[in-house]
């Protein structure tokens, strides 16, 4: 299974280049897992005063609501317990994962390659001392040059050329 990063700053396009890539790696049948890093302190994924909710009021680490088309797991853990293969482990069965964020965590991990989404110059000049490897700039700002061997893509409008630079690198044998 491969991961890729999409990484970069506020509201520089990551989720939506992020669902771009999903769209189009899914199109080619690709099974796709996506991992979505949220950063504010108080957000549960849960609804207050739902019963899922209640039990992890009550003290539930784990729980496990099961729908008509949907299983969801809820897990009550600080996230810089969480390791992250334990969260790729729950990836499994597909062939690529799409993690939206987690910048700091991954920023070095030469295991993932990254997209790095970037508004600016600055931006893109700062990922290159920040990120690695990094698979190719993307985003507002047209970072082609920045890198001669770093492609820039804009996923936001040609969301079809940057899943070929990813299913050319990572997923064709």
């Amino acid at each position: 299974m491969q991961t890729v990063a999409v990484v970069g700053t506020k509201k520089a396009g990551k989720t939506t280049i992020t669902e771009n890539l999903v769209k189009e790696l899914t199109k080619k049948g690709y099974k796709v897992a996506a991992i979505k890093h949220i950063s504010e302190p108080e957000f549960t994924i849960d609804t207050p005063g739902k019963d899922t909710w209640r039990f992890a009021q009550s003290g539930a680490r784990t729980i496990i609501s099961v729908a008509a088309e949907e299983v969801a797991t809820i897990e009550k853990v600080q996230i810089d317990t969480v390791r992250t293969e334990q969260l790729l482990r729950k990836c499994k069965g597909n062939d690529i994962v799409l993690i939206e964020g987690l910048k700091k965590r991954l920023s070095s991990v030469r295991s993932i390659w990254k997209i790095v989404v970037v508004k600016s110059r600055e931006e893109a000049v700062k990922a290159l001392k920040s990120y690695r490897p990094i698979l190719a700039f993307s985003g507002p700002y047209n970072a082609g040059g920045i890198s001669p061997n770093i492609p820039y893509v804009d996923g936001l409008t040609n969301p079809e050329k940057l899943s070929v630079i990813v299913e050319e690198k990572l997923l064709k044998k």
